[in-house]
């Protein structure tokens, strides 16, 4: 996720909020919304990217930084754009008035005057309380919106962008369970307080980030069941809560709605609260399948479609499916899943069918390109146990994503020869088919034959180099870099 680290805090129940009464039904949208995360080593264009949101009928877009090329792409196409400005930012923001103007001018103001982006919302820091960061960002953040904030007056456009801060659900907890119990978190209740209270003084909105997915992964006691959205007609979980005459049949709900009592006790329940992420990864872990995603993501897009919120807010709010593609680059130190939240695979073909409105299925991206077709497998001669192999695909993994080859993954049950040509067209792949990058010492041969074999694909990657990128960082910072160490490798290869 953008920052998909700690375990979200096990959701709860509640009761039928007067601030939202059931008046508010729910209203059917067409529209839908989405992360598109650029740590990617062969990053979809940005046209093409573009072409997918709107082929599917995503209006509403989140970036977790300001991304030059998607920015760009994104220019005069009406969809709404969520821009983040990241948790190292933050620290100098919040110090200064001047950095904050300046940030402004350079990644919003600038977008919108000469490319026509319609950026309607900055994220200040992405997920800055969580437990695991220590309280390293608590200090900072509401200095930093403050100050973003006052930069978007100053720029003129504090009518057009909003301020939000996205949240992990851990954050806030109800410690009997119950989503009516729900408050913030002891050691940030003055804190989110106060945040809270300037994003509502000042039209801004709450974010918060729901991983129904982490709470499985992360509990083998987890009940299953309670991480879905039931299926019309079937019985509730047996995990259901129920809250004074409110049975919660389902993580997310409970969730939110815990949130949602939590800023009610504080009588800020005004506040909209948006969700900034949430999905399902399809593969790195026992729980990340197709199966398991289609599942999850269907009942939650028939969510979003039929405008069905929670309990305490019968209306669905903005929701960020979490998300569009996959990307390769990103840190797996949550997790392998971590590069597998796309409801689309790496080349924005579909990962499995989704239903949208008037049920009509996903749409592929058009207008992909590919590297040839080829891949770098082990040589039909060599021997697995030849002891260069180990040394040959550790460090093919080391600049390439080897995750599906984890147990329980998509490539799980390779045998051993396939696993280690695997690791190479990986490798192979990301180096862009270079000469050279299919030479693990003398263990491996380029073939036309396709290796894929059952749930195991391998991939072709894109050909980026066939499109009018006009900036070369679409693919991030972090990416940028991981590629240049690639590239660097790639010219010393003799392993």
């Amino acid at each position: 996720m953008g920052s998909c680290a700690a375990v979200q805090a096990l959701a709860v129940a509640w009761a039928v909020a007067a601030l939202y009464p059931v008046m508010f039904g729910a209203t059917p949208v067409e529209a839908l919304a989405a992360n598109w995360g650029t740590r990617a080593l062969h990053p979809l264009p940005g046209d093409v990217t573009v072409r997918l949101l709107r082929d599917n009928g995503f209006d509403k877009v989140k970036l977790f930084e300001a991304d030059p090329s998607a920015l760009r792409a994104l220019g005069h196409t009406g969809i709404q754009v969520m821009v983040g400005l990241p948790n190292e930012l933050l620290a100098p923001v919040s110090s200064s008035v001047a950095a904050a103007e300046q940030w402004v001018l350079q990644n919003v103001s600038s977008y919108i005057s000469k490319f026509g982006v319609d950026i309607r919302a900055v994220a200040v820091g992405n997920e800055p309380f969580l437990k695991s960061y220590k309280g390293k960002f608590e200090a900072a953040t509401l200095p930093a919106v403050q100050n973003v904030q006052a930069a978007l007056v100053k720029a003129g456009l504090a009518r057009q962008v909003h301020v939000t801060v996205p949240l992990n659900a851990d954050v806030y907890e109800s410690l009997d369970g119950r989503p009516s119990a729900g408050d913030f978190r002891p050691d940030i209740s003055g804190l989110m307080v106060s945040l809270v209270r300037f994003l509502l003084d000042n039209g801004g909105f709450l974010t918060i980030n729901i991983y129904p997915f982490l709470s499985l992964q992360a509990d083998p006691n987890f009940p299953v069941d309670y991480a879905y959205f039931p299926a019309p007609g079937s019985p509730p979980s047996q995990a259901s809560v129920q809250d004074g005459n409110v049975l919660y049949t389902n993580v997310f709900d409970a969730n939110y709605d815990t949130l949602i009592s939590a800023l009610e006790k504080h009588g800020l329940g005004a506040i909209a609260v948006v969700v900034g992420e949430i999905g399902w990864p399809t593969d790195g872990d026992k729980s990340a399948n197709t199966a398991n995603a289609q599942r999850f993501n269907q009942g939650l897009f028939d969510r979003i479609i039929a405008g069905k919120g929670t309990p305490r807010r019968p209306q669905m709010p903005d929701v960020y499916v979490f998300a569009l593609l996959d990307e390769d680059a990103k840190s797996i130190d949550p997790g392998s899943f971590e590069r597998h939240w796309g409801v689309f695979n790496y080349d924005g073909s579909p990962k499995y069918n989704l239903r949208l409105a008037n049920g009509r299925s996903i749409a592929p991206a058009r207008g992909v390109r590919y590297l040839s077709r080829q891949w770098c497998v082990l040589r039909p001669d060599a021997s697995p146990a030849d002891p260069a192999v180990g040394g040959a695909v550790g460090y093919a993994c080391q600049y390439a994503d080897c995750t599906s080859l984890g147990a329980g993954s998509s490539c799980g049950n390779l045998d051993v020869r396939s696993n280690i040509s695997y690791a190479f067209n990986q490798f192979f792949q990301a180096a862009n088919q270079m000469k050279g990058s299919c030479n693990f010492n003398n263990l491996s041969v380029i073939t036309t034959s396709d290796p894929s074999q059952g749930t195991c694909r391998f991939q072709i990657q894109i050909d980026t180099g066939r499109h009018d990128l006009a900036v070369a960082s679409s693919a991030s910072a972090a990416a940028t870099s991981v590629a240049a160490v690639l590239l660097l490798a790639l010219l010393g290869l003799v392993i």
